[in-house]
């Protein structure tokens, strides 16, 4: 597998795939970075040849250093020690040092408040000393080497660590007119979606398997309306201390075979975690009873509405129009996001047995065509460390 830059020379449009029903808001929400299938079905129309065994890992983000940036793991949270120049209720992103959330039952002031059974129980911020207190969360993206020193259970890391999304939101309106008349359509009249373009220096970076792939940069398009993006072979330096080689390694890195406590996964790619036949959440429910908690976000949706099929009919006055018969579903799915963080029980005696199952975050279930195109596209990657 080789790494490839994918540099766009437009915005990109990324539709989240939720319901959507013009009459109903008309205000697409726009998905970025995109899904993992998205990218590679646009770069391999530039292989002429059949693909007998394809692979992907991706997509994350690459700046103008050649340097990786992977998602934040969720359950990072900022600490900040309070001073005498602190106004009352301030509101403040900036932490002094990172802290990880913990399961509640290990907290002793947790011991009285009542949850769900149903559910895991919550992670919340460990006891803190003296006059600190939470403040805020890093930002969202994380370079590769600090996310190796995460994995290995260091919380200590500086604010250039991280960084802010680099990309930048456009929302386009689209209106239509009833012919004839200088008046908008009663539906689907007006819509607005949301373009996404990335900050001057930063790129989208994948891993693929494609035979045929040029050495040389190429030009696919990629997202709707056909936008295009020039795509480039990346070579290996000497001086990639923070980029691609630091996640060649991770990405391999399998379950500890001495399941010691601390445990845990960190989902590097959109996972699908099951929780009943084709319902989904953040954590599947298999994993129920070898969970100590989980530390996520909102669902990433994907799949739905993927055309309207109409048909001629006739009315009274003899004219024909076209009435609207039925809508073209495709399968929906909501994906637990990257960045998500699982802690396990390591004296779980379910643990074992399900240890086959922890390489990606997918249905057990593999008689389906989908799931093999999943997991050769790398949904759901799992990444293991120790607390």
């Amino acid at each position: 597998m080789d790494w490839y830059k994918i540099d766009p020379l437009d915005v990109l449009l990324f539709r989240e795939a939720k319901p959507f029903s013009p009459g109903e808001g008309a205000r697409a929400k726009g998905q970025f970075p995109p899904m993992p299938s998205v990218v590679f079905q646009a770069l391999r129309t530039a292989t002429p040849t059949a693909q007998p065994h394809p692979e992907f890992l991706g997509v994350f983000l690459l700046d103008g250093d050649n340097t990786l940036w992977l998602p934040t793991p969720k359950d990072l949270i900022g600490v900040k020690r309070r001073t005498k120049d602190d106004l009352p209720n301030e509101r403040t992103e900036s932490w002094r040092r990172l802290t990880r959330l913990v399961p509640c039952e290990t907290l002793e002031s947790w011991e009285s408040v009542c949850y769900s059974q149903e559910s895991l129980p919550p992670m919340v911020p460990p006891e803190l000393n003296g006059e600190e207190y939470v403040s805020g969360s890093p930002k969202p993206w994380m370079k590769a080497s600090a996310l190796s020193a995460y994995l290995c259970g260091n919380s200590h890391f500086a604010a250039d660590n991280f960084t802010d999304n680099p990309w930048d939101i456009q929302v386009l309106p689209h209106t239509h007119i009833e012919d004839g008349t200088r008046q908008v359509q009663d539906e689907e009249g007006f819509f607005t979606e949301v373009a996404t373009r990335l900050k001057p220096g930063w790129s989208l970076v994948a891993r693929v398997q494609l035979l045929g792939l040029p050495d040389e940069p190429f030009v696919v398009r990629l997202g709707g309306e056909g936008h295009r993006a020039i795509v480039s072979k990346l070579k290996a330096t000497k001086n990639d201390t923070d980029g691609l080689d630091c996640l060649n390694l991770l990405w391999k890195q399998a379950l500890p075979d001495v399941l010691e406590p601390g445990l845990f996964a960190y989902l590097l790619t959109p996972g699908l975690a099951e929780t009943a036949e084709q319902v989904y959440g953040l954590y599947p429910q298999a994993w129920r009873d070898c969970l100590l908690g989980c530390v996520g976000d909102r669902q990433l949706w994907w799949g739905g509405v993927a055309k309207k099929n109409r048909r001629k009919v006739r009315t009274k006055n003899g004219l024909e129009e076209l009435e609207e018969k039925s809508f073209a579903l495709q399968p929906q799915y909501a994906f637990a996001p990257p960045g998500t963080v699982y802690l396990f029980n390591s004296k779980s005696i379910q643990l074992t047995r399900l240890q086959s199952t922890f390489g990606h975050l997918l249905p057990i279930t593999q008689d389906k065509p989908w799931w093999e195109t999943f997991r050769k596209l790398n949904y759901g990657k799992l990444l293991w460390g120790r607390r």
